[in-house]
């Protein structure tokens, strides 16, 4: 069964996701703040387009993305090892405040540029070993409001969130084992969206 979208304006999210597992905030950042960011990232990375091996076969992943990290924070997903970059200062100033905000401490970030609706992410859950039995992700949405869903492994109802720009998303504790997430292809979005997904890396587990 699937719920309904719920456009994420307020802190409030769908009863069907519980608080043990998931919390939202709509304006972690202000919007002129997250767009200033958005662009910045946008015009200043250094964007790859790394290929997966699906079925055997080697594709160009849909979406631009970048590894940002600690020196010893290298992740390893769909039979690839990607080395961190050096973080720039407004990121590891920004995973600072979280780390004292949440209590945690993230040591690298995933950034992926959806540089319009055809750029996508398939279902999939962040349960790599690396990342630890209960990994708490904190996922900051930038720039066009994108449809993010959550799919319950057991039950297959699914829930759609319309993430605005500014918002952070904070994924922790059965999140990742319970639920599988994506965002889709939307077709009429012609604006850029950019995803940053703060996480910790043992890389002794790998």
């Amino acid at each position: 069964m699937r719920a309904n979208a719920h456009p994420q304006n307020s802190n409030q999210l769908p009863p069907a996701l519980p608080p043990s597992m998931f919390s939202y905030q709509a304006h972690a950042l202000d919007e002129v703040k997250a767009q200033r960011l958005f662009a910045y990232l946008r015009d200043t990375l250094p964007w790859q387009q790394p290929s997966i091996q699906v079925f055997g076969k080697w594709h160009a992943i849909p979406r631009l993305q970048v590894y940002m990290g600690d020196a010893d924070s290298a992740y390893e997903y769909s039979q690839q090892r990607f080395e961190p970059v050096p973080w720039v200062p407004e990121l590891d100033a920004m995973r600072h405040r979280l780390n004292r905000t949440l209590g945690c401490h993230f040591n690298a970030v995933l950034i992926n540029y959806y540089r319009h609706g055809l750029d996508c992410m398939g279902w999939h859950s962040d349960d790599e070993p690396e990342l630890g039995p209960e990994p708490v992700i904190a996922s900051l949405s930038l720039g066009a409001l994108r449809k993010f869903k959550l799919r319950h492994k057991d039950s297959g109802e699914v829930t759609d969130l319309a993430l605005t720009n500014g918002s952070l998303l904070l994924m922790k504790g059965q999140s990742q084992r319970c639920y599988a997430h994506s965002l889709p292809k939307q077709r009429r979005v012609t604006q850029g969206r950019i995803n940053l997904t703060f996480r910790h890396i043992d890389s002794t587990l790998l």
